[in-house]
């Protein structure tokens, strides 16, 4: 995947809370100690994201967006 983003960071899913249209997730990284993002439910279940899981961070702006290759 290519994207414009030129921040990336390696995290590892710390929990997943779904909501009815937006979910959250929080990170754990080494630095900062940990990060969190906002998206829809649709991506959480597009990327199955889950609570373990290794993603890398793409920070662009206030948007903290979670890639799964």
């Amino acid at each position: 995947m290519r994207y414009g983003a030129r921040n990336a960071i390696n995290a590892t899913v710390k929990s997943v809370k779904k909501g009815d249209v937006m979910s959250l997730i929080k990170f754990e990284v080494s630095t900062p100690a940990e990060m969190a993002s906002v998206i829809t439910t649709e991506s959480v279940g597009h990327l199955k994201l889950k609570k373990g899981d290794q993603v890398q961070l793409v920070v662009k702006a206030i948007h903290v967006l979670p890639v799964k290759e």
